[in-house]
């Protein structure tokens, strides 16, 4: 797989987690909240845009802290990405 995103884009891979309620019972994927924590996978260059300069702050392999339901999901090879602005990333998890 080869994703280049464009401008201010990054691409990231949502950490999986098995959710668990307080009485012991394991949520399937379909009834969990979209997570929240996820891996940089690809990051674009960055540039010039609407007269500001946009320098791009995380790099591949990170681990971030994204918007809740913002940008746009899709799929490559049987694998689930999102593709989202710079500005949706909250934070740097270290």
């Amino acid at each position: 797989m080869n994703i280049k995103p464009l401008f201010d884009k990054v691409v990231v891979e949502a950490l999986t987690v098995e959710e668990k309620t307080a009485g012991g019972f394991f949520l399937p994927s379909s009834a969990q909240e979209k997570p929240q924590t996820c891996v940089v996978v690809a990051v674009g260059p960055g540039g010039n845009f609407d007269g500001k300069e946009v320098v791009m702050q995380v790099k591949p392999g990170d681990k971030v802290l994204c918007a809740k339901y913002s940008g746009t999901d899709f799929k490559v090879d049987g694998k689930e990405f999102t593709i989202i602005k710079q500005s949706d990333i909250l934070a740097i998890v270290e």
